[in-house]
């Protein structure tokens, strides 16, 4: 198995960001993890945009499972006199953590307050920062010293693994950024997967892959940040080429500290100060039920309650099951 992951240090050292239309806190707010490296590399990741522009505070919250807790990064922003604050869910799609969770929050965090408002950003998104972030990883793949067998682009299966999600809208998100990514790049096919929650999962995406009769297949983890999920990854990905020798096997890492993040970043927070926020919410199925049951549409969560499952269940593991559950709302 390949890892690539060179230095991106002098490159995020000579970036150029932007100026802020107002210096206003920004809270960068993470999923959250029990993942202690997962955890360090957001608080690594927010040191270093904060490090690009030290003109306002850039703080951290996580949304569960560790701390500082959202309500924490609001309280010392609050202690530092401001009133008015940026907030950015550090999420690669829109999906119920970006529509419900946080937002409410947000919300929760505000109550004690009444002074205190929030400019709330989007997430990250499809953007072509992103693309070529990836197109530069894949093109490394092609040096002789991740590819010793000079195995052709057209011989190569890109697997594309995301998260999975409970969000329809969210998960087509991913199929079409593979799609993006494989268009115009030389690889035979690209087969999309997900290591949780929505289907089909990793083991039947290799099995897709093999159909293809690759000679290599490039496995593509659309993740931000290292933590359990990526170790899990890894590990699977590890079996499949101790079964399968006659194939090459390539796992890019997560994204990390890249700098067209943190481009994306500085986009989402000159969006969020100057009110230029916009989310497509035609496909999004918590607004469609509120239109069932309204008639008309939803705020993405402000008035839903708060509650997070993270028993080691999987009531989608059955694929009856999640066609079942997924177009329902909690």
């Amino acid at each position: 198995m390949v890892f690539v992951n060179s230095s991106l240090q002098s490159s995020i050292n000579q970036l150029k960001l932007q100026p802020l239309p107002y210096q206003r806190p920004l809270l960068m707010i993470g999923h959250g993890t029990k993942n202690e490296r997962g955890r360090q590399t957001f608080i690594d990741f927010v040191e270093a945009y904060k490090k690009l522009d030290t003109s306002r505070p850039v703080i951290p919250g996580f949304l569960e499972l560790t701390q500082p807790t959202i309500q924490e990064a609001v309280i010392a922003c609050v202690e530092q006199g401001y009133t008015e604050i940026t907030a950015l869910p550090i999420l690669l799609f829109a999906a119920r953590h970006n529509k419900f969770d946080v937002t409410n929050e947000l919300d929760r965090s505000r109550s004690p307050y009444p002074q205190l408002s929030f400019n709330y950003g989007r997430h990250f998104g499809i953007t072509p920062k992103i693309i070529e972030l990836w197109r530069d990883r894949l093109a490394e793949l092609d040096k002789p010293e991740y590819n010793p067998r000079n195995i052709d682009r057209e011989d190569t299966v890109l697997l594309f693994v995301g998260r999975g999600s409970s969000d329809p809208d969210a998960n087509g998100d991913v199929y079409k950024l593979a799609r993006i990514i494989w268009e115009g790049s030389g690889y035979k096919t690209v087969e999309t997967c997900f290591i949780g929650i929505t289907h089909p999962r990793l083991e039947p995406g290799f099995s897709r892959a093999y159909l293809h009769q690759a000679k290599r297949v490039i496995v593509l983890p659309y993740f931000m940040f290292t933590g359990t999920l990526m170790e899990k990854i890894f590990d699977i990905t590890a079996q499949q080429e101790e079964r399968h020798p006659e194939i090459d096997f390539a796992c890019l890492p997560e994204m990390g500290i890249a700098p067209q993040l943190l481009e994306v970043i500085r986009e989402r927070e000159i969006e969020a100060q100057l009110g230029q926020v916009a989310m497509n919410c035609e496909m999004c199925k918590f607004r469609l039920a509120a239109v069932d049951e309204h008639g008309h549409g939803h705020g993405h969560g402000h008035e839903h309650g708060h509650h997070h499952h993270h028993d080691n269940s999987d009531p989608y593991a059955k694929v009856k099951d999640y066609h079942q559950r997924i177009w329902k709302t909690p």
